[in-house]
């Protein structure tokens, strides 16, 4: 009997790749796409926002946005289906906040991949002070015509670590859109950030205790980069302030997976940064020997996915 029946590798973690093939049968893969959008306290000039988001609003390795969606999404396809030809395809709306948008404008960007795209489901990355009720009853209407996945920031439950990064939301907030996202019944994706300036180890793990409260179909786990051009690095550059190393890193996302519903899919346990652009941390680039560790630990400490759940 497999003691770890959420994995097709025997990782101790429901992984995302585990999801896919067991729900659709095949190796899936997203296609990021760029369709245009702000975020809500970016000025006019791209100025603001977070201060740790690229100037590609975190779509840096998304479609060309001059391109129309089908070509980015066709052309996205191409290239991963070189890798995996048997494969389908998620569109993934990733670059910046994706319901940022009056509904009109939603259903003219959406209504097309959900009606008439072939695109096994749809993916789409935003923030919770861009999901009203009309919106929300939208994503849940077409949701009902092919699997939808929403991707909601969080990255931290402390205003003042908010406050400190100008995310521009309270978690008080959140937590209100959230409740009517579920009770819409769509598959909420949460994302937070480890190693955000001024949070401790404690800090982080609590921020996993409230996703487990939450009980969110899935989480992606992020550790803070620090890219050229941003806010952020300029800060980094005048005060620097103290950054994970690698093994710090995976400790706390071992205890944070400890702490996490068994059922919650873990879509990400580190991140991606363009090498080009990335100033620190350098030991993120390579993500395969962090995956690693975190594996090897997970072994060493007799661990697993919910050990310490309290739900």
């Amino acid at each position: 009997m497999n003691p770890f029946p959420h994995s097709h590798d025997n990782k101790r973690y429901y992984t995302w790749n585990h999801y896919l093939i067991s729900t659709f049968g095949s190796k899936v893969f997203k296609v990021p796409l760029d369709a245009g959008f702000s975020c809500p306290h970016r000025n006019s000039h791209g100025i603001g926002g977070c201060t740790f988001c690229s100037t590609a609003g975190s779509g840096d390795v998304a479609g060309n946005r001059m391109d129309t969606l089908f070509q980015q999404y066709n052309e996205g396809f191409a290239m991963m289906a070189k890798k995996w030809p048997q494969a389908k395809g998620i569109a993934y709306f990733q670059a910046f906040t994706n319901t940022y948008a009056p509904l009109s404008q939603l259903r003219k960007i959406y209504d097309p991949f959900f009606d008439d795209h072939p695109t096994l489901a749809v993916a789409i990355a935003t923030r919770a002070d861009c999901l009203d009720e009309k919106i929300i009853e939208y994503l849940k209407d077409k949701s009902k015509i092919k699997p939808l996945f929403l991707e909601i920031g969080v990255q931290t439950i402390f205003n003042e670590t908010a406050q400190r990064v100008n995310r521009g939301e309270q978690i008080e907030d959140i937590e209100r859109t959230l409740r009517m996202v579920k009770q819409a019944g769509l598959n909420i994706v949460l994302h937070i950030i480890n190693g955000l300036p001024g949070e401790t180890a404690d800090m982080m793990l609590d921020t996993a205790r409230w996703v487990a409260k939450m009980s969110p179909f899935a989480i992606k786990i992020h550790m803070l980069h620090i890219i050229k051009d941003t806010v952020l690095a300029d800060q980094f550059e005048k005060e620097p302030f103290t950054l994970l190393s690698k093994d710090d890193y995976v400790d706390i996302v071992v205890r944070q997976l400890e702490v996490l519903p068994p059922t919650t899919i873990i879509q990400r346990l580190t991140g991606d940064a363009l090498k080009e652009d990335l100033i620190e941390p350098l030991w993120t680039i390579k993500k395969v020997s962090v995956l690693n560790d975190i594996d090897k630990a997970m072994v060493q400490k007799n661990t697993w996915q919910g050990k310490k759940y309290e739900g």
